[in-house]
């Protein structure tokens, strides 16, 4: 029985994991492409409180999620305009609509908050669900949870494995040099961007209709989330593969903090809740840090079997941005 329990818990986990998977991935596509879209937090809980409100009106999920997606892709567009044609920061217009978005998700959101609304089901695989332990983990979720599970697999196919995934790859690297083999470097970037806005518009009602079904405004739980997006994106090193495994380790830690609040009964719940948060940006530290001065002085103190296996595990998880993330591109 105990073991069930534990099975169903981190079935739990893939399926929390399931919308920070979408957003990750969308943000990766656009930072791919040279484009930083910071207004993930923002447009995860603007779309979180559209979704659920089209769905609610609509008594259709499938609706909620088309409303999640156009919501991301418009701001997402709006950060492409601002970025690629305007020329503005970035950074300073993806900061703005993210605050923009949190508040008119709260503002707008507030009529509809604590209203019962649709969501959508867990949808068990007829033979595959019968499988003893990954039947249980992988084969009695809902559709966005199998979705999630394709999107690693064909975001990592198309962006390593195809053309117009290395293009993708040279427009964020070296776009001077795409634009020179016949790529639309600023055409290209509009579209990931999009694409990525719309992802990041997908994950929002992926909470609000299934993993936190219903609208409770700025008590949702949802606010920081974006910015873990962002990180996760940095920690896997912009790879879905590696995102994905970011964020299936965000989701373990959040269950182990539901997990350990019994047991762990001398430390605040609210700690254990929260602890995930400053736990990611932790270990995304850890990603970076191997590169610091001081690490090098630190490892040449140890033996040296240590050392290079120390330093191989760095290495391994060292993430370098697309050379050209941030920069806009102008024809010569």
């Amino acid at each position: 029985m105990e073991n069930e329990v534990i099975l169903i818990g981190l079935a739990g986990v893939l399926a929390s994991a399931a919308p920070v998977i979408f957003a990750t991935i969308g943000e990766t596509f656009a930072e791919r492409s040279g484009v930083v879209n910071l207004s993930v937090n923002g447009t995860m809980l603007l779309t979180a409180m559209a979704g659920f409100v089209a769905a609610v009106l609509t008594k259709s999920v499938v609706v909620g999620f088309l409303v999640g997606l156009i919501v991301g892709a418009l701001v997402a567009l709006l950060v492409a305009f601002s970025s690629i044609t305007l020329k503005l920061s970035q950074v300073a217009v993806g900061y703005v609509l993210t605050m923009t978005c949190r508040d008119l998700a709260y503002f707008l959101g507030n009529p509809y908050v604590g209203i019962e609304g649709v969501r959508i089901n867990v949808v068990p695989i007829p033979v595959l669900s019968d499988i003893p332990i990954l039947g249980t983990l992988l084969f009695k979720q809902d559709v966005m949870t199998y979705l999630s599970f394709i999107l690693i697999v064909v975001a990592y196919v198309w962006i390593f494995k195809t053309r117009p995934g290395m293009m993708l790859q040279g427009v964020g690297e070296r776009p001077a040099a795409a634009h020179n083999r016949g790529a639309n470097v600023n055409r290209l970037r509009y579209i990931y961007t999009v694409l990525g806005g719309a992802l990041v518009g997908i994950s929002g009602p992926m909470y609000s209709l299934s993993v936190k079904a219903g609208w409770q405004g700025t008590i949702s739980g949802l606010d920081g989330i974006g910015w873990i997006v962002l990180a996760i994106t940095i920690f896997g090193a912009w790879n879905p593969l590696r995102a994905a495994f970011g964020a299936y380790l965000f989701a373990l830690l959040q269950w182990l903090g539901l997990v350990l609040q019994p047991v762990l009964t001398g430390i605040p719940s609210q700690v254990l809740q929260a602890a995930p948060f400053p736990l990611m940006i932790l270990t995304l530290l850890f990603v970076n840090i191997g590169d610091a001065e001081w690490v090098d002085r630190v490892l040449a103190q140890l033996p040296e079997g240590t050392r290079r296996a120390i330093v191989r595990i760095f290495r391994a998880l060292r993430s370098q941005p697309p050379a050209a993330l941030g920069t806009p591109f102008e024809r010569q």
